[in-house]
């Protein structure tokens, strides 16, 4: 799990991931975030039973990362809205199949009963990890993307903990 002190490595690589992918919801250069703001994320994140970010780490450098929000109110309060992202160079080596098996046991242990995400539909990789990880496409939600000037729909997904 995340802490405070992994706020500048954690900025580093989401800033990274920006710049190398069209599959993330910033592109390059529009992540704005400070990292005192970084820092002040995370505190709240730490603070929140059902928030979490995972990283996945290669001597202290983050080269992945999954984020799980939890809802605010008590009507959400069980379900978490999941984030990933992995460094193009350590896609395809189970890091994304270790940070969602990681998800669901903190899921689990904090007491989600649902977990949720979003991919572009063209994302074939993220498709296939969702897949893996037991989720099951829900919707497809029409133009919700403006990725270079074109519009892209994106799966929306879902896992229920029994």
């Amino acid at each position: 799990m995340a802490r405070e002190s992994d706020a500048e490595g954690l900025l580093r690589l989401l800033k990274r991931l920006d710049h190398e992918t069209r599959l993330m919801i910033c592109e390059p250069e529009e992540r704005t975030t400070s990292l005192e703001t970084q820092r002040e994320l995370l505190r709240g994140i730490l603070a929140t039973t059902n928030c979490v970010i995972l990283l996945a780490e290669v001597n202290g450098r983050p080269l992945g990362f999954l984020e799980a929000p939890g809802g605010a109110f008590r009507r959400g309060r069980h379900v978490a809205h999941l984030v990933v992202g992995i460094l193009k160079e350590h896609v395809g080596r189970g890091i994304g199949t270790a940070l969602f098996a990681e998800a669901e046991r903190w899921a689990r242990e904090v007491g989600l009963r649902r977990l949720e995400l979003t991919a572009m539909t063209d994302n074939r990789a993220a498709e296939a990890l969702y897949e893996k990880a037991g989720f099951v496409v829900e919707e497809t939600r029409r133009d919700s993307m403006l990725v270079d000037g074109s519009y892209v729909d994106e799966y929306y997904g879902a896992k229920l903990l029994e």
